[in-house]
């Protein structure tokens, strides 16, 4: 008897987790896709000068980078730790090799 209600709640507790994980990435699904038709819609307008329209879009991209590394690869899980280094670290390298192309070519 006992093992038979553990297990029911076990099985609750899954399911109940599993819809708000299901909820958290449909949300962050549907904020990817605002932001994406917010910049088409910037860029297609044209009102708004190039200079401010690429930080912009260099900073939605940065946050829709975010969530798909977060939710969609299932950083914020447990036992992800060296995938999530992984990751890092190549942003990471990639962010100094940027930085380094562009003080060779500024000075």
């Amino acid at each position: 008897m006992t093992n038979e209600v553990n297990t029911e709640q076990a099985e609750l507790l899954r399911r109940k987790k599993s819809k708000d994980e299901m909820k958290k990435q449909l949300i962050s699904f549907a904020m990817m896709i605002v932001f994406t038709l917010i910049s088409f819609g910037l860029v297609a307008v044209g009102t708004i000068e190039r200079m401010y329209i690429l930080p912009i879009l260099f900073v939605m991209a940065i946050v829709q980078a975010g969530f798909q590394f977060y939710y969609f690869m299932h950083l914020k899980d447990r036992d992800h730790e060296m995938p999530a280094t992984f990751i890092y670290g190549g942003v990471w390298a990639g962010f100094l090799t940027l930085a380094g192309l562009m003080v060779i070519s500024w000075w």
